[in-house]
C-alpha cells in the first residue's frame, strides 16, 4: 500500500530547486505524491495550513509536515 504525500510549493527558486530533490528521492513506488503550487492554486492554501504548514516548501508525508529549507510564509501566498 503507498503512502500518500503532499509537496506544498509557492514556485520560487528555493520551492522549485526542493521540488526537483523531492521527486528525484522519493521511492515513487512507495509514495503517491501530489504536488501543489500554492501560487496557482490560491484555493488549497487552507488546506495547507490545516495540515500544519508554516511555509512552503513543505512536504506533508504521514501526517507530519516537513519544511524544507524556506522560501515563503504561508500567510504571503493567502
Amino acid at each position: 500500500m503507498k503512502t500518500s504525500a503532499t509537496f506544498y510549493h509557492a514556485g520560487c527558486p528555493v520551492c522549485l530547486e526542493a521540488e526537483s530533490a523531492v521527486v528525484n528521492y522519493l521511492d515513487r513506488a512507495k509514495v503517491d505524491l501530489e504536488i501543489v503550487h500554492l501560487g496557482t492554486a490560491k484555493a488549497r492554501v487552507a488546506e495547507a495550513e490545516k495540515a500544519g504548514v508554516k511555509s512552503v516548501p513543505a512536504l506533508v508525508i504521514g501526517g507530519q509536515v516537513l519544511h524544507l529549507n524556506f522560501g515563503a510564509d504561508l500567510a504571503v501566498l493567502k
